[in-house]
Formats: structure tokens, sequence, C-alpha cells
């Protein structure tokens, strides 16, 4: 029985979509870093006295970060979908583990600040902070 597609052509054409989706993640981490730094300067040179500025580069780097790590994890899982080994699979369970739980801290982080930055905005004072 002949194979319609090799097994190797396959390997090489999802590490080639694994290396663009992992460029991908690293070009939206990048991008968000430039932006969020360019915010900052603007926030600390022409509104030093509006902390409420400060929250929004955060929160604004926060939204990058985390789709940029579903990018990473989005590789990941590429990465295993080409006759995986049972060492690939527990590899990939471990880096889903890790990128998940940074995915989910980011993301209770940026409800968090954004919580805050309503609540000075509102004029309702600062939000409790997490202890």
């Amino acid at each position: 029985m002949t194979e319609v597609v090799s097994e190797d052509f396959l390997k090489s054409a999802v590490e080639l979509l694994v290396r663009l989706v992992e460029s991908a993640g690293a070009v939206v981490i990048f991008v968000g870093a430039l932006i969020a730094f360019v915010r900052f300067l603007d926030a600390a040179v022409r509104h030093r006295h509006e902390p409420h500025r400060f929250v929004a580069v955060r929160l604004g780097l926060g939204r990058y970060l985390a789709l940029g790590l579903e990018f990473q994890l989005a590789s990941d899982v590429l990465r295993t979908a080409v006759a995986p080994t049972l060492r690939e699979i527990g590899e990939l369970a471990a880096v889903a583990a890790i990128r998940t739980a940074l995915n989910y801290f980011l993301g209770k982080e940026i409800k968090e600040e954004q919580a805050q930055l309503a609540a000075e905005r509102g004029g309702t004072g600062p939000a409790p902070s997490a202890p």
C-alpha cells in the first residue's frame, strides 16, 4: 500500500508550521513590549501625576503576554501532532500545564488591574490590593 504523504514530509511541514507559530508568538510579545514601553514613557513624562496611566500600561502589556503565550502553547501542540512519542506527550503536558498556569495568573492579574483602573477612573478610590 502506498502512502499519499510520507511521514518525513509531514514532519517537515509541521516543523515549519511550528516555527511560524512560535515566531508569531514572539512577535506578539515583542510588539506588546514595545507598545507598552512607548506608553510607559508617555505616562512617565507627560502624565506623572496620574498613576492610573501606569496601570493601563501594565494591563495592555498583560494582554499581549497572554496572547503570545497562547501562540507558544499552540506551537507546542503542533510539535506533537505527528507520531508523538510518550516522552513528547509528557513534555507537552508539562509545558502546557506551566503555560496554562502562567496564563491563568496573568488573566487574574489583568482582571484585578481592570477593577483597580475602573475604581480609580470612577472616583470611588483605589480597589483593594491583593495580599
